[in-house]
Parts: C-alpha cells; structure tokens; sequence
C-alpha cells in the first residue's frame, strides 16, 4: 500500500484540510443533492423528471422514461471479463488530492461499510429494480483523499480494456455527482459476492445516473480540475447521463 488511507492525527495541516473538504461538501448538500435538472442548472434546468410509477426517495418517478423492468440482470461489457484474484486487486486513488492512496483487498474491506437498496438503470432501456448492495461510499473515499478545492470531475477506470487493444475502459462524472450517498463501490449484491460477469469482485454503482458511469472492476480513481471524457463519452454518450430525461448520447 502506498500510503495508510487513514488521516494521522499529527498531521495537522491534512486534518485541516479534510476538515475544510467536508465543510464544503457539507455546505453544497445543504441545498439538496438534486439531478442537474432539477437544480436551476445543467443541460435540463427548468424541466421536470420524466418517467412513470410511484415516486421515489430522490423525488423521481421510479422508472425512468423510456425503461422498461427486468427481473433478471443481463450482462453487458466491451467483451472482456477480467478475472482479478482478491490477492492481486488494488484500488489506487489519486489524482488532485492531498491524500493519494492505494489499498488492497483487505484494506478496502476495512473501510467503513456501507448497505443500501437502489435501481440500475443501463442505457439500453432496461432496470433492475431495488438492488440489495453492499460497499464502501464513494463519498468515503474522497474523504480520505482529500480533493484539492478545484476539482470539478473524477475519472474512473476498470480493469477491462477493449479486447485486442491496451484501451482501458473509463468513465467520467462530476465530483458532485460522485459524493452522493447512494453511490458506492460495491463487492456484495442480494447478500452474495459480485459476480465477476458484472464486474466482481467491486464495482461503482450510480443509482440516479445510466449505469455505464459506474466502473466495473474499477481500478482507480483519479480526481481532475475539469472534465476528461470516458472511453463511452469519446464515442457519441451523454456527458451526464441522467436517466430521467432521456440523456443517453451527445
């Protein structure tokens, strides 16, 4: 491991900051974690979610427009399904942080824990509907990295690469987005290990968000003053990917 991913109580200065950091998150959430176009900006200001049945806990219809329910979970990847050996996983965080950090299987496992039931939405018009996972918060984690005050954007990437090629699969969000509290980066789903077919042993999920924009098999974490855009986005997807006004490509 590179560094604890932990803040030692001498270091000052890094309390100081992660300290700063949480005040901040703190002050923007105070106005409510809101889809960007329900927030008075973004792409979508003005308009109302779209979708149709009872309305959920963030205050949207539960299914999304243009979604229709599966009992099942299909599989969809870039055509390869790595096989990572717990002993040789490794989640490496960095990036425009204070706190740069690596951590191991056990490592990650030691971080605070995590349970929740949400949607998966995927961009090719089908949900799953409330999942039973278990992780770590993605929220956590910056917390213990420690993004510097200009960091707009965080940049995932997974294991997998496009077969044939070295191109690794990434995927952008907004740093906003990311520290919502239903996102996670899970390693259990219905009281099971993840499958390695939907990218076990962890992943990120983005409940409110097309479910492309949570790595599997994610790697590492990368926090950026500005926008990079992932290997879908490079190819005609949304930049945002809000289920909920229809925003599957550019």
């Amino acid at each position: 491991m590179k560094k604890e991913p932990s803040l030692p109580e001498s270091d000052n200065s890094l309390v100081a900051k992660r300290l700063r950091y949480i005040e901040r998150q703190r002050a923007l959430r105070s106005g409510g974690e809101q889809p960007s176009g329900l927030s008075g900006g973004g792409p979508f200001a003005g308009r109302a979610p779209e979708g149709s049945g009872p309305i959920n806990r963030h205050g949207m219809p539960k299914l999304p427009t243009g979604q229709r329910p599966v009992p099942n979970w299909p599989v969809l990847d870039l055509g390869d399904s790595p096989a990572v050996a717990l002993a040789d996983w490794r989640l490496e965080v960095g990036g425009r942080c204070d706190n740069p950090f690596t951590v191991n299987w056990d490592e990650f496992l030691a971080l605070p824990q995590a349970e929740d039931v949400s949607d998966f939405h995927c961009v090719t018009t089908w949900s799953r509907m409330d999942n039973r996972w278990k992780g770590v918060r993605f929220r956590t984690v910056a917390e213990l990295a420690v993004p510097s005050p200009d960091v707009t954007h965080v940049l995932c990437t997974g294991y997998d690469r496009m077969p044939g090629t070295r191109i690794p699969y990434t995927t952008n969000l907004k740093l906003a987005r990311a520290v919502e509290d239903d996102v996670l980066l899970v390693h259990m789903w219905e009281g099971e290990p993840l499958p390695r077919e939907h990218g076990g042993p962890c992943r990120m999920i983005t409940p409110k968000l097309y479910a492309w924009k949570g790595t599997k098999w994610i790697r590492k974490i990368e926090f950026l003053a500005g926008n990079k855009p992932g290997f879908w986005e490079e190819r005609g997807y949304s930049d945002t990917a809000e289920p909920w006004f229809d925003d599957r490509y550019s």
